[in-house]
């Protein structure tokens, strides 16, 4: 099988088209043709190198771990799922390619386009677990940074079903996106905490800093002082100013019902997943450095 293929950290340029084995399942697995992988942030730090002594890499690697694809074979132990069911979910060693293993996977609704099924698994997950871990509830005010971003989109349009008002910061381009996800938009950068002030005088209950572009000193300031209910996923000053960052963390089953509930979602229009653009698999290094630019709308998707 055809599969983007990297031997080294280092730029896009490590990225390769390379013919490699077909994976088999194993106990509990199963191999699915893969329709649709996402791009994501982490994918480019890993192929850097930057998360070696958090998530070590073993080459050969295949980058990639959600996607949306059709059962190909099955593994001893599975159970409810067959050859030929769409699934969407989490790979398990690359969705850059023709083929991947999977253990973690949920039924694909039917008019669900493939594209939108592989951008639902890591950004719905990520966004559930965070406000989960905050506590969001009704009749509270929710400050997110990077709100226009695949993570911070999902998490207000999930905080506003919960029925919590949603503070989102972008910049002016996004700001009318926001307000079609149900966030009343602020514009990030000097005299944020005023700006927020204006927009909710009621005060911020929680912060979920999707951005990692050094607001957690603004988000403290507007929690009174406290760290308590502020959690970012992107700023790895975190640990300096005493705010959790979250990397993971969920049951298997929180991971399968939450992803099930916002495919069906995202299937009946409920849930806004944008796709920025698709491309297909031997342009990799190219998905991959637009993501980096950090300048996209909605999720990058390759089609093997």
């Amino acid at each position: 099988m055809q599969a983007i293929v990297f031997n080294e950290f280092g730029g896009p340029e490590v990225l390769q088209l390379t013919d490699i084995e077909q994976p088999e399942p194993g106990p509990g697995q199963i191999r699915a043709s893969v329709r649709a992988a996402a791009v994501n942030p982490a994918d480019v730090k890993i192929r850097k190198g930057w998360m070696a002594e958090v998530m070590p890499t073993t080459f050969p690697a295949v980058p990639g771990n959600e996607f949306s694809g059709v059962v190909h074979a099955v593994g001893d132990g599975v159970i409810g799922l067959s050859v030929g069911d769409e699934v969407l979910g989490w790979a398990v060693g690359g969705a850059y390619a023709q083929y991947t293993l999977a253990n973690l996977v949920v039924p694909k609704p039917a008019g669900l386009s493939w594209d939108v099924a592989a951008a639902i698994p890591v950004a719905g997950e990520t966004a559930r677990r965070v406000l989960d871990d905050l506590a969001v509830r009704e009749g509270e005010t929710l400050l997110v940074h990077g709100a226009a971003g695949s993570v911070g989109s999902m998490a207000v349009q999930l905080a506003v079903a919960r029925g919590a008002t949603v503070i989102g910061t972008a910049s002016p381009a996004n700001h009318d996106y926001l307000r079609l996800l149900g966030a009343i938009p602020v514009t990030y950068g000097d005299g944020l905490v005023e700006r927020v002030r204006t927009a909710a005088p009621q005060g911020v209950d929680a912060v979920f800093d999707a951005a990692g572009k050094g607001a957690l000193p603004d988000s403290i300031t507007l929690r009174g002082g406290t760290t308590d209910r502020i959690i970012t996923i992107a700023d790895p000053t975190a640990a300096e100013h005493g705010v959790p960052f979250s990397a993971g963390g969920s049951t298997p089953e929180d991971s399968r019902a939450g992803l099930a509930e916002q495919a069906r979602a995202a299937a009946d229009g409920t849930l806004r997943v944008l796709v920025a653009r698709t491309y297909p698999l031997a342009d990799a290094a190219e998905a991959q450095s637009a993501s980096d630019s950090g300048h996209t709308r909605g999720k990058l998707i390759i089609k093997p």
